[in-house]
């Protein structure tokens, strides 16, 4: 693979070190590489970590919208200092201030932007902190933060179309639950009682409903209780490695949502991956960041899998087909774009298509569901409603009878 050189813009100076601001170099700077990104500081790192207070996460638009207007001031020249002093002072999350703050003030000490942001992973993670190092190193600070910043916003609108496919249908079934539970559990018995004073024949379908709401009465706590350790002990199986490969897997396998699925892993490994190689991150490292990153643990395995062949000197072509993970034209896309030299620009182009088709297959999906979900709420619901007039209608049928 060719080495990426990078130059500054002409012209144009940045924003370095603790307010400095260093004229661009004469000469393109070769990026370092991995395991020098690695070493330099790493233990002033550590011990400015281990002092580091305690943060919670911020919200990914919060960070963005961080990000962008932090490009735009070190893109008008402002020292860091001041953009993080600036920047801090105008955040409504008084826990994200906190951080701008502490990283300042580590900046300030003589600390590099990448190592102070790394003192806070639950905020800043490998990709964020490896591409402003990135950035540091070849002096296009700016650029790379406008790529982050472009990167984040584009992640938070997959994010709300995963969650836009989800919650729908899970809060439609969890208050079809509800009313059903509530029917069986207050408004049932009272029937109940009724039918056992007139003293007539019930039919088989208000047997089986008079059978369920005494069912919800006496085991109801220990429905909810079994749920609650079965959603437990599903957690917890999946924080091991392997649960989480099979759930992963599993989930990938479900005929609809699979699909969804992987189309979404699809466009999150090849934004991760052309961002990071257009920024200048080296491609074993970029590999890493993209696995780890990935979100599924069938991916990340395939995506090691990967950086271990190009690791030993293969193209990457070769060894992704050979996981028979991703799609066939993703596959042959990036070979295209490996022969080329443009792999950076084609990975963003098939990140951009396949963020359309997840789109796209939300919607489908949110379509097509829509009607099923009322169809059953309405089997299930009627049908508990009609089994409980059922005998009124044999009662009534008798009374016609004898009169």
């Amino acid at each position: 693979m060719p080495t990426i050189q990078w130059s500054p813009p002409a012209g144009k100076t940045q924003a370095l070190g603790a307010g400095r601001v260093l004229a661009p170099a004469a000469a393109p700077k070769v990026l370092r590489t991995a395991a020098a990104l690695k070493n330099v500081g790493e233990k002033s790192r550590t011990s400015e970590r281990s002092k580091a207070p305690k943060v919670g996460r911020v919200k990914a638009k919060d960070l963005a919208i961080f990000t962008r207007q932090f490009s735009v001031m070190i893109d008008a020249g402002l020292p860091l200092v001041q953009c993080l002093e600036i920047l801090a002072g105008q955040q409504e999350s008084k826990n994200f201030a906190a951080v701008l703050r502490g990283v300042r003030e580590t900046v300030e000490s003589g600390a590099t932007l990448a190592n102070s942001l790394r003192m806070y992973p639950k905020v800043f993670d490998d990709l964020y902190t490896n591409m402003v190092e990135a950035g540091e190193a070849g002096g296009i600070l700016d650029g790379i933060l406008r790529r982050l910043s472009a990167y984040i916003e584009k992640a938070v609108k997959l994010k709300r179309a995963v969650q836009s496919a989800m919650i729908y249908p899970v809060a439609v079934l969890l208050i079809a639950a509800g009313v059903i539970t509530l029917l069986l559990w207050k408004v049932v018995p009272i029937f109940a009682t009724l039918f056992v004073g007139l003293g007539v024949a019930l039919p088989l379908p208000t047997r089986i409903v008079i059978g369920l709401s005494h069912m919800v009465a006496t085991f109801g706590w220990m429905v909810i209780g079994g749920a609650v350790a079965i959603a437990f002990a599903l957690k917890r199986y999946y924080a091991t490695p392997g649960g989480r490969m099979n759930i992963d897997g599993a989930i990938l396998k479900i005929p609809v949502l699979g699909m969804l699925m992987r189309k979404i892993s699809v466009a999150r490994f090849t934004r991760t991956l052309g961002t990071l190689i257009t920024s200048g991150v080296p491609m074993l490292e970029a590999l890493d960041i993209t696995a780890r990153t990935s979100g599924n643990a069938v991916i990340e395995k395939a995506i090691f899998q990967v950086r271990k062949e190009v690791e030993g000197g293969q193209t990457i072509v070769d060894p992704l087909r050979a996981t028979e993970v991703f799609p066939n034209m993703v596959v042959q896309m990036i070979g295209v774009g490996e022969q080329t030299g443009a792999l950076d620009s084609m990975l963003q182009k098939v990140a951009d298509f396949y963020e359309d088709e997840v789109d796209a297959a939300v919607g489908d999906l949110l379509t097509a569901m829509e009607p099923m979900i009322i169809l059953v709420l309405g089997v299930v619901v009627g049908g508990v409603v009609i089994s409980m007039y059922l005998p009124m209608f044999s009662l009534i049928g008798k009374l016609a009878q004898n009169s």
